[in-house]
């Protein structure tokens, strides 16, 4: 009887912290052991941008920005200390570029890569950033600003993904344009305040 109130008790637990890290995002999901998940330094990589390359600097900083101004990290990496990490260190820039292409193509956070890049910047937990939308489109008569990330919080130590999140947020406009930038910058933070922690 005491296993079986304990079973529940554990499984409602894990549905509260499911349901308190999903908030408002359009997309979020923890892993089984996120209460027990508690980094205090964190690695933000450089922002994957994708087609809106140009936009890459402007959300890095804000990415960085969001992390640190949440308040919880001890150390944050910033993308900028990542890359000049990776050019004093080649070994790094080739396990990182490695890991992040496995991340990426066939969805595996390999726990030695991860485990390295932690020991090498000194942390213990690793934040991929990717650029979902970054531009002005239309839906139907009306003229939107759309901005969206996809994130995924990785233990450093064992290459497990805690926590992936999407969300993404528009405004509407008639003639003048709203500064996507601005717009990134509050769906960044919105999401950071989400991460589990």
């Amino acid at each position: 009887m005491y296993m079986k109130l304990l079973r529940r008790t554990l499984s409602f637990a894990l549905l509260f912290a499911m349901i308190s890290a999903c908030g408002g995002l359009r997309f979020s999901q923890v892993a089984p052991g996120i209460e027990d998940f508690h980094p205090e330094k964190i690695c933000v990589f450089p922002v994957y941008t994708g087609a809106y390359t140009e936009e890459a600097e402007t959300a890095d900083n804000l990415i960085a920005d969001a992390v640190r101004e949440r308040g919880c990290f001890s150390g944050v990496i910033s993308p900028v200390d990542v890359t000049k990490l990776m050019k004093n260190n080649d070994n790094l820039k080739h396990i990182a570029t490695g890991y992040l292409e496995k991340l990426k193509k066939v969805n595996f956070s390999d726990p030695d890569m991860s485990r390295y890049i932690g020991e090498i910047c000194n942390v213990d937990s690793l934040l991929v950033v990717d650029v979902d939308f970054w531009n002005y489109t239309t839906q139907g008569d009306n003229k939107l600003a759309k901005v969206g990330f996809s994130m995924n919080l990785i233990e450093a130590q064992t290459g497990r993904v805690m926590w992936k999140a999407k969300h993404y947020d528009t405004k509407s406009y008639k003639w003048i344009k709203p500064d996507l930038a601005d717009l990134a910058e509050e769906v960044a933070e919105e999401m950071v305040s989400h991460m589990p922690h």
